[in-house]
C-alpha cells in the first residue's frame, strides 16, 4: 500500500508544481524538493527492514560482515547520489547533477576495491 500512497503523492505534487511553474517557477522547485524529501524519508523506513533481511541471509551463508556493510554503503551512496542528482536536474543545474553522479560512481569504485582484491586473491589461491 505504501507504493500507492507514494505514487499518488508524487503525481499530485508534480501536478501542483506544474501549476506554480507558470506563475512562480521557484515555487515549483520548492514543491519538488519537499516532495522528494518526503519520499526519501519514506524509503528510509523501508530500508530498515531490508537491512534486517540481508543480515539474516548473511547468517545463512556465513558471509563476512565486512562485505554486507560494504554492500549497504554502496546502496546508500547510490540512492543519495541519484536523489541529489535528480533534484539538481529538476532545478536546472545539470552540470552539478553530473558532478554528483560522477562522485557517487567514483566513491562506489573506491569502496569496491578491497572486495575486488579479496576476489582476486581467492582466484589466485585456487590456481596455485
Amino acid at each position: 500500500m505504501d507504493i500507492l500512497r507514494i505514487g499518488t503523492l508524487g503525481v499530485a505534487g508534480a501536478l501542483l508544481a506544474i501549476q506554480f511553474k507558470n506563475v512562480k517557477a521557484e515555487y515549483g522547485i520548492y514543491i519538488s524538493v519537499t516532495l522528494s524529501m518526503i519520499i526519501f524519508f519514506s524509503i528510509l523506513d523501508q530500508l530498515e527492514g531490508m537491512i534486517t533481511s540481508v543480515k539474516t541471509i548473511a547468517g545463512f551463508i556465513q558471509m563476512d560482515n565486512y562485505y554486507i556493510g560494504t554492500l549497504m554503503k554502496m546502496l546508500g551512496i547510490t540512492y543519495v547520489a541519484e536523489f541529489s542528482s535528480g533534484i539538481c536536474k529538476d532545478a536546472g543545474y545539470q552540470t552539478v547533477a553530473a558532478q554528483i553522479e560522477t562522485f557517487g560512481k567514483l566513491t562506489i569504485l573506491a569502496l569496491s576495491m578491497p572486495v575486488l582484491i579479496a576476489l582476486l586473491d581467492t582466484i589466485r589461491d585456487f590456481m596455485v
